[in-house]
């Protein structure tokens, strides 16, 4: 039996302490003990980005981070982009501009982009494309998750799509994705 290494995260805004093994990875930590099911795990290899989370503001790929390397550290999933039940802007123009298809990398390029805007406020369309190069889409031909980033970039905004939380992008299953 592995030992156990206890670890306290600001997950979201909220704060856990666990008793982890220390081979378990963040990803499978936010999703298995967490519920943090939006964060998905695609490849276990850091190429596509479906599983990428903010850790203390900067975008990681949470399926090649142990969760002990997190400890004391502040993590931001998809669930946590939302705010007092309405989704974030990123979020909302994804659905707006229909920058998706079956959901999979969806969170994963949310919160890709959102680190984008973060160190770029008006990327030009190579700009953003260039920053989400390490996000795989298979369904989409990205133009219009390019579209959804530059339209948050500009200040469109979209009013409320009358979708709450448990409706929208940040629910895993809701995406396709469980």
């Amino acid at each position: 039996m592995a030992s156990s290494t206890s670890i306290t995260v600001e997950v979201d805004g909220v704060s856990y302490t666990d008793d982890v093994e220390p081979r378990l990875l963040l990803v499978q930590y936010l999703r298995e003990r967490l519920g943090k099911t939006g964060t998905v795990i695609g490849c276990d290899t850091t190429n596509c980005g479906a599983c990428t989370v903010h850790l203390d503001g900067a975008s990681v790929k949470s399926c090649t981070m142990f969760a002990v390397q997190a400890d004391g550290h502040q993590v931001t999933t998809i669930e946590g982009m939302a705010q007092d039940g309405k989704l974030a802007p990123l979020q909302e123009a994804f659905h707006q501009c229909h920058a998706l298809q079956c959901g999979f990398c969806t969170p994963g390029m949310i919160m890709q982009s959102a680190s984008l805007l973060k160190e770029n406020p008006h990327p030009t369309e190579t700009e953003i494309r260039e920053g989400l190069e390490g996000n795989l889409c298979r369904c989409t031909g990205y133009q219009n998750i390019v579209a959804a980033v530059k339209s948050v970039a500009d200040g469109v905004e979209y009013g409320d799509s009358g979708l709450s939380v448990s409706e929208s992008l940040t629910d895993g299953e809701t995406a396709g994705v469980k």
